[in-house]
Formats: structure tokens, C-alpha cells, sequence
């Protein structure tokens, strides 16, 4: 719904949903038609085609982009760094501030998650939301640009986007080479050993290559983010070592490689410890086949340094 100033115009606009609830399709009033999507938090009544979107997700905002809705995006969150053109403000995804939001007279808001109640406090004033969590694997993450370009009339830009993305992700997989023992690894999400485990969306990235993940093990509290510690890690001796915490922490393979014990490590003889591009680990949108690319080279190097028959 769109933000409104008057119970007048809200009582307007609440009429022209009732045509989307009666047949679940966009009402048919020229002066307000709307699409319905549906996304986490429900099926949401958008306005076709909005003209002032906040994001305040990294992710959506990159996707939004990308599906050509760009012009269409007023503000975004200030962790949204990618692309360099979205006006990115002071606006917290993590801490969201309603009135804040309002202020940029949205007819559209994207989250990942209903932080600090920020859904009701939107959809309270007519604001329309739509959630779209963390992806739990990549089909998710391919039906919530899906869900993006429903919600802003991109739907074929968002549809030659998934499948562009999922080509490219399908090339990247079968191009990489597989070993008669499974490659294991380590990824790194900080120095002080966090991770992941293989039921994450991550770890799913990596489970397409038939990797195998070392901190299985360790997550005990079925969270699929534990913390390893140096004697595990040392232990485990993973073939594969992935740095998403090179430019947040300034970790790269030089500098991991001074860590005690770390010389030992076969990933570190081996040359294998990769440090990822900056933001795309963490990101299910579309420039998840960089993520994936990453790691076909990262596999096909570490394979070169397995014995024959192993």
C-alpha cells in the first residue's frame, strides 16, 4: 500500500485492494492497480510498477538493480555498497527506524528480516513490505528475484537474470574438477574461526562441487555457524582454505599463513587458501555465479595438488 497522509486517502486506497483480494489477481482500477506477491511475510498488495522502493537488504538491492529497476529505487540501506550507484544512505537494515523510512515517501519497502517490528510499523501508515529472508539454497535465491521482478513489472528482465545466473552456475560446477576422494575445506568468516557447516546456503554452494566441509563435526549446536577451534582446524588439515573475511579483516593467504601451526597446514603448502571476492559470499543474489566461479578455480587448483588416486 502506498504511504498516505489522510484517513480519506486511505480509506481509498484500502478499496482498491478489494478487487486483488476477491480474485487474487491485480485490481483493475487505472488510477491504482496493484499485484499481489507473495513473499514471506504473506501474500503483499504492491503497486504496479512502484516509483520509490527502499531496500534495506545488500542483496535485494543488488538484485534490483540488476533486473533494471534501479531508477525506481529512492534509498538503500548503508550496507547496500554494491553497485556504486544505488543511494546508499544512513538508513540501518539491522536497526531499522520507521519514521526514517517514511520520510522517503516509499510506495515499496524490501527487507531480509522484520527487525525492531519494522514490517507492522510500515504496513500500519499503507506502506507495503515484502520479506525475502536469507535463501536456503539456490532455488530460494532464484525465486526471490523472481518474487522482485513481480513486485516492480520486471518480471522478464527477472526471468532472463535467473536464467543467465543458473547457466553460468551449472558451467562453473561441471567444469570443475572431481577427485576419487572428496576435497575437504575450511571457510572463513572471521579470525577468530567462524564458519560454516554444510546445511547453510554456503555450504550448499560448496556441496555442488562435492566438497567436504570439516566443521560438520564441530556444530553440535545444529546452528550451521560454529567456532572451530586452532587445535580442530590443525587437526582437520583441510585441503581447501576460503577467506570471506579478507576485506572486512584484512586476512589473506600471507597472512593466515603466519598464524601458529598454520605453515603446516597442507592448504598453506599447497597454495590453496583462497580469499573470496568482497560482499558475494554473503549474498544470495546476482552475483552469485562470481561465488561459484570462485570456487570451480579454487577446486581445480587444490585437485592438481592431489596425489594420483587419492
Amino acid at each position: 500500500m502506498r504511504s498516505h497522509r489522510n484517513t480519506a486517502a486511505l480509506a481509498a486506497f484500502a478499496a482498491l485492494l478489494v478487487p486483488v483480494a476477491a480474485c487474487g489477481s491485480a485490481a483493475e482500477e487505472p488510477q491504482g492497480r496493484t499485484v499481489v506477491v507473495d513473499a514471506a511475510n504473506g501474500r503483499i498488495a504492491v503497486p504496479v510498477a512502484p516509483q520509490r522502493i527502499v531496500s534495506l537488504a545488500p542483496t535485494h538491492t543488488e538484485t534490483l538493480f540488476a533486473i533494471g529497476a534501479g531508477k525506481q529505487v529512492v534509498a538503500v540501506d548503508d550496507q547496500s555498497s554494491y553497485p556504486v550507484e544505488a543511494p546508499r544512505t544512513a538508513l540501518s537494515g539491522f536497526t531499522p527506524n520507521a519514521e526514517a523510512v517514511i520520510g522517503y515517501k516509499p510506495d515499496l519497502v524490501v527487507v531480509s528480516d522484520d527487525q525492531h517490528g519494522i514490517v507492522a510499523a510500515l504496513q500500519k501508515v499503507g506502506i507495503p513490505v515484502l520479506v525475502e529472508p536469507a535463501a536456503k539454497d539456490l532455488d530460494d535465491a532464484l525465486d526471490q528475484i523472481s518474487d522482485l521482478g513481480a513486485a516492480t513489472g520486471r518480471q522478464a528482465d527477472a526471468k532472463a537474470l535467473t536464467a543467465r545466473m543458473r547457466a553460468a552456475i551449472d558451467e562453473s560446477v561441471r567444469a570443475a574438477p572431481r577427485t576419487a576422494q572428496p576435497l575437504s575445506y575450511f571457510h572463513e568468516l572471521d579470525p577468530q574461526l567462524h564458519t560454516v557447516t554444510s546445511s547453510t546456503f554456503i555450504g550448499k554452494v560448496y556441496g555442488a562441487f562435492g566438497l567436504h566441509d570439516v566443521a560438520d563435526a564441530a556444530d553440535t549446536a545444529g546452528t550451521g555457524y560454529p567456532q572451530l577451534s586452532q587445535e580442530a582446524l590443525l587437526h582437520a588439515d583441510p585441503a581447501l582454505i576460503l577467506l570471506a573475511d579478507a576485506q572486512c579483516c584484512g586476512q589473506t593467504p600471507e597472512v593466515v599463513a603466519q598464524r601458529p601451526g598454520w605453515r603446516d597446514l597442507r592448504a598453506v603448502r599447497d597454495g590453496t587458501v583462497v580469499a573470496l571476492p568482497a560482499d558475494v559470499p554473503s549474498r544470495w543474489g546476482p552475483r552469485l555465479p562470481d561465488f561459484y566461479r570462485a570456487v570451480a578455480d579454487a577446486v581445480s587448483r587444490a585437485a592438481q595438488k592431489v596425489p594420483a588416486g587419492r
